[in-house]
């Protein structure tokens, strides 16, 4: 299989429009567009009866400590872990794209329902966790919501877009299922996967170093 976009190419730079946040020169960070790129996958195995899509950045700060704190950086060498941006299972086995924006526009405070999906079934990202503690912005969030890394990360983030192609119609997962779900429910039902990668940083010296590497 195979997966491509026209909204970035892989391993190049995600452009802000298919991201939640963005660096602001005078407050380091500001949401923005919250676009879910287009994707589109060939060369689909036989006996593909559904697809589903992930998106997951495991480059995440093990450690709050440091995260978005003007006086310092999040070191590159801190331990990682995966954040979940998108979980989408039981697209139909015709299905070769997701048109820009299926999987959300914008940011919407305390989430978007699920109702709001326009293909498959979406499951919770992670924002659902990040926001727990903000009364303006906690709630189930669902579909898509993009890049966020810390402003004052070392790190460049890389973003995994993930299609699998599966031997069932539909994982029968209902509700707040996450990322990690998915992919249980998932096992021993792959047929064929690709794999998207694209890269994000708001801190513009980790942008500068990397372009320098």
């Amino acid at each position: 299989m195979y997966l491509v976009s026209r909204s970035f190419r892989h391993y190049d730079w995600i452009p802000a429009r298919y991201a939640f946040g963005q660096h602001d020169p005078d407050t380091r960070f500001a949401t923005s567009d919250n676009v879910s790129p287009h994707l589109a996958w060939g060369e689909v195995p036989v006996g593909t009866r559904s697809f589903a899509v992930l998106c997951f950045d495991p480059d995440v700060p093990t450690r709050p400590d440091d995260v978005n704190q003007l006086d310092r950086e999040v070191p590159e060498t801190l331990p990682r872990t995966v954040f979940w941006h998108w979980v989408l299972v039981d697209i139909p086995a015709g299905a070769r794209e997701l048109a820009e924006g299926a999987g959300g526009v914008g940011v919407v405070a305390k989430g978007r329902p699920a109702s709001a999906a326009t293909v498959g079934t979406p499951g919770v990202n992670d924002y659902t966790g990040w926001f727990a503690g903000d009364p303006a912005m906690a709630g189930t969030y669902t579909g898509y919501d993009g890049p966020a890394p810390p402003f004052n990360d070392a790190r460049v983030h890389g973003y995994h877009f993930q299609v699998m192609a599966l031997d069932v119609p539909t994982l029968g997962l209902r509700g707040a299922f996450t990322g990690a779900e998915a992919r249980a429910a998932m096992d021993g039902h792959v047929l064929g996967k690709a794999t998207l990668v694209g890269l994000y940083a708001i801190n513009p010296h980790a942008r500068h170093r990397h372009r320098g590497a």
